[in-house]
């Protein structure tokens, strides 16, 4: 009778147990539903937040590792555990994490060599895409040299002014880019600057080649020792980004911000068998911070291009079996222009990882060419803040959530477009900008997210930083930028503000061209600003010029100056004669009436001219060259 009665309250006891589980996981699942309906982003905001919450940790763990655990450490650790895996595919040459390990120790002791360079001493790489540019580094960073990184458009004045704002002795240089370092080779010599080319002869004299070098010293590992004093706020890069003092600032990175830009591929969900396509250039944060660091952070394989092909980027993606792209806002736009073919969705690539993009071409990217997460980011190289779109809303540059308010604070505040400044109350303190509103996006400046500036020029980064925004004493970086925050806390960029404007995925310092444009002999005054051209990301250069007493406009002059002196993006493809600029009361010239009117010669009474490439020289702009642009006859 005991087990019967054992055996019915088992029975009983088993049955109370699945009523309670059955109840239980139905609740569980009207709680799932009712989080998914009230709250549509609820679990893709919890998975994003516990990936930082790991990638905290694990940056926690690298400020208190002795010695320091650095990126390039993290190199080593992943060519110790998968030598003979491929990390860079390039112009049909792989190269594995091992090869290119001991590419970089044979580098960094031909330079020791050379140059007895020793920890802290910079040096300047002035390189095209290619892989000698990453192992090249990864030797420097192995004797602890932080590295500049030198964008090979630039030239003359430009070039020189880059290169002395990082305090190098060195100069690393290629043989596509000779004439350019040879133009300032004088200069250079009068500094006592050592200049040397990755070839096997060079014909320029003072200028050393270091191929033969490289090739017949050891390839055994350097000692850690070299490197013993670096730490996390140690400078490890400077990247270059223009300002308003007309040539551009080098950004100091230090080794947190290289390893938290690193992360981002991990945030966005990418892991070791991932192969990522870099075709951006890798003097920028995103095609050597997000995508070639990252790809270390990650242990992946990169597929390494000179400069982007729109005709070729399926076909290398099918080849290479890419998995993950990296893009600015143009890429895709021009993506989308190719001609359609059938097999357009044929290909691996299941992320795209950028920024700049309209949502009008996202669309259209992935109607074309498939289910592709777009991972749209907002970050500037030298900002302390940033946001990620992990959910793929098309538009948004990003989405806020409680952990990263917390961690980095921040916030919109309301901006005077027209005085070119925060909009402050009574007791001198910032406005907040409403929900929905667009304002001037300011990140605290703390221990955790610290803004770091620009090397030798404190007045560029005195500039970025603001005062008294919230409270009287508080200090916050001026990202420059117009953004709005909407009601389910998405993210959207509206303009940028100031004397810069982005065209070609490239910042453009409106003084810097004003300056060149001034050498012209007819041109008195130059004001330059950034229009926006329908079916284009960004704003093209424009400038409003005012002509010496008794000139004419001389086109073909003002082409040389602007030809020899600026990269192509920078270039003001529309010339606007006024007889004399607009200026504010404290003397600056006014842009927001010139940047609305455009330049539409139906609508403006001044004389246009227009940049034209094939010609080589401006041409008065009329209406059909005009109709030409927008029906995009004309490319820009």
């Amino acid at each position: 009778m005991d087990l019967w009665h054992g055996h019915r309250s088992g029975g009983s006891s088993s049955a109370k147990m699945l009523v309670f589980f059955t109840v239980a996981a139905g609740l569980a699942l009207i709680v799932l539903f009712f989080l998914r309906e009230r709250f549509p982003y609820f679990f893709q905001d919890c998975a994003y937040m516990l990936r930082n919450v790991i990638l905290a940790v694990r940056m926690l763990k690298c400020r208190k590792s002795k010695p320091f655990y650095s990126i390039v450490d993290r190199f080593l650790d992943a060519a110790s555990r998968h030598p003979s895996k491929v990390f860079i595919h390039f112009e049909g040459r792989a190269y594995s994490y091992g090869e290119v390990d001991k590419q970089s120790n044979k580098v960094a002791r031909a330079l020791q060599a050379e140059v007895r360079l020793q920890e802290g001493d910079s040096v300047a790489l002035f390189l095209a895409n290619e892989p000698s540019f990453v192992w090249t580094w990864l030797g420097l960073a192995k004797l602890g040299c932080p590295v500049a990184l030198l964008n090979f458009n630039i030239r003359s004045k430009s070039l020189l002014h880059c290169f002395s704002c990082c305090g190098a002795k060195v100069l690393l240089t290629c043989p596509e880019l000779l004439d350019a370092v040879e133009e300032i080779l004088p200069t250079l010599k009068e500094q006592g600057i050592r200049v040397f080319i990755l070839a096997d002869s060079c014909s320029v004299p003072d200028i050393v080649p270091l191929s033969v070098k490289i090739s017949q010293a050891s390839d055994e590992p350097l000692s850690p020792a070299l490197r013993s004093n670096i730490h996390i706020r140690t400078t490890a890069l400077y990247i270059y980004t223009s300002g308003t003092t007309g040539l551009p600032k080098a950004a100091i990175v230090t080794h947190e911000r290289v390893w938290a830009a690193s992360f981002l591929l991990f945030a966005c969900g990418a892991t070791a068998e991932d192969i990522i396509y870099v075709n951006l250039p890798l003097y920028h944060s995103a095609g050597f911070l997000i995508g070639t660091a990252g790809a270390i952070d990650r242990g992946m394989t990169v597929i390494l291009r000179r400069k982007f092909s729109a005709s070729q980027f399926w076909d290398d993606c099918r080849k290479y079996n890419v998995t993950v792209m990296q893009y600015i806002g143009e890429t895709l736009r021009y993506l989308c222009n190719t001609p359609k073919k059938d097999n357009e969705k044929n290909h691996k690539v299941r992320m795209a990882i950028g920024n700049g993009v309209r949502s009008d071409v996202w669309s259209e990217f992935l109607n074309r060419f498939g289910d592709i997460k777009v991972r749209e980011l907002y970050a500037a190289t030298e900002g302390n803040i940033g946001f990620i779109n992990y959910t793929s809303k098309i538009g948004a540059v990003g989405r806020r959530n409680i952990l990263q308010q917390l961690i980095f604070p921040h916030t919109l505040i309301k901006f005077d477009v027209e005085k070119e400044e925060p909009v402050r109350n009574s007791d001198g303190l910032c406005i907040k900008a409403a929900r929905g509103e667009t304002g001037l996006l300011v990140g605290k400046v703390t221990q955790r997210s610290p803004f770091i500036g620009y090397a030798g020029n404190k007045q560029q980064t005195e500039k970025k930083r603001l005062r008294d925004v919230l409270k009287k004493g508080d200090l916050y970086f001026n990202t420059g930028d117009l953004l709005r925050f909407d009601e389910e806390n998405f993210v959207y960029f509206q303009d940028r503000v100031g004397d810069t404007f982005r065209w070609k995925g490239e910042n453009v310092a409106t003084s810097e061209v004003a300056d060149i444009l001034s050498m012209a002999h007819c041109v008195l005054e130059a004001n330059v600003y950034g229009v926006k051209v329908e079916g284009h990301e960004g704003r093209i250069g424009m400038a409003a010029i005012t002509l010496k007493e008794g000139e004419d406009f001389d086109c073909s002059d003002t082409y040389k100056q602007v030809s020899n002196h600026l990269p192509a993006y920078a270039r003001p493809r529309f010339i606007r004669i006024q007889p004399c600029l607009e200026m504010t009361g404290t003397f600056k010239m006014k842009k927001v009436k010139l940047v609305e009117e455009g330049f539409n010669p139906a609508h403006i009474e001044d004389q246009l001219y227009f940049l034209d490439t094939d010609k080589r020289t401006y041409v008065p702009l009329t209406e059909e060259i005009y109709r030409a642009i927008s029906s995009r006859e004309i490319k820009l």
